[in-house]
């Protein structure tokens, strides 16, 4: 490359950023923790109270079918030298068929949690959104990047607009509950 096709080079990459460089002094980027403003706004505590409960009620249900089965097979083991070879076999075959059953119940009750934690938390996540947007709007912030998924390796404090986003929200949940109507 000769001296002068290296000089227009850099003037042209110069000159793209320049303007590139002035707007980002003037560019206002915070970050927020969506992990942590879901954990401690009150409606995602509930929401998690809500989720574990559920979740504990269908282990203790799949623990007590699992201890029956277990149960059940001990029974087998014990009575299957006094069986003939087909009748154990058939109740093997039928003990392996209700083990297969608790496993899809199982798997379909994992499907069902992650349904109802989205369902859940889709409303607190639109609202948490939305104080986002409202935050963003008033302090003229060009970017909001989420803490964990943006690839932020470091990043000041004083950007972390986590904390304003779960009193925003708290806030506003009692200040919907002071205004709602009250029965007469």
């Amino acid at each position: 490359m000769s001296l002068r096709t290296t000089i227009a080079a850099t003037a042209a990459a110069l000159s793209l950023a320049l303007p590139v460089a002035a707007s980002a002094a003037e560019l206002k980027v915070a970050y927020v923790d969506l992990q942590k403003v879901m954990l401690e706004v009150d409606d995602g505590k509930a929401a998690k109270s809500r989720l574990q409960k559920w979740l504990d009620d269908r282990q203790k249900e799949i623990d007590k079918e699992q201890n029956a089965l277990r149960a059940e097979k001990e029974t087998l083991d014990k009575q299957a030298s006094a069986m003939s070879a087909e009748i154990k076999a058939q109740k093997e075959a039928e003990l392996q068929r209700k083990v297969m059953l608790l496993a899809q119940k199982w798997e379909k009750s994992r499907a069902e949690a992650a349904n109802k934690e989205q369902q859940e938390m889709k409303p607190i996540i639109d609202k948490i959104d939305s104080i986002i947007n409202t935050i963003a709007e008033r302090d003229d912030l060009g970017f909001v990047l989420e803490r964990r998924d943006s690839g932020i390796v470091y990043a000041r404090s004083q950007h972390d607009i986590s904390n304003e986003v779960i009193r925003a929200y708290n806030s506003s949940k009692k200040t919907a509950a002071k205004d709602a109507p009250t029965k007469k």
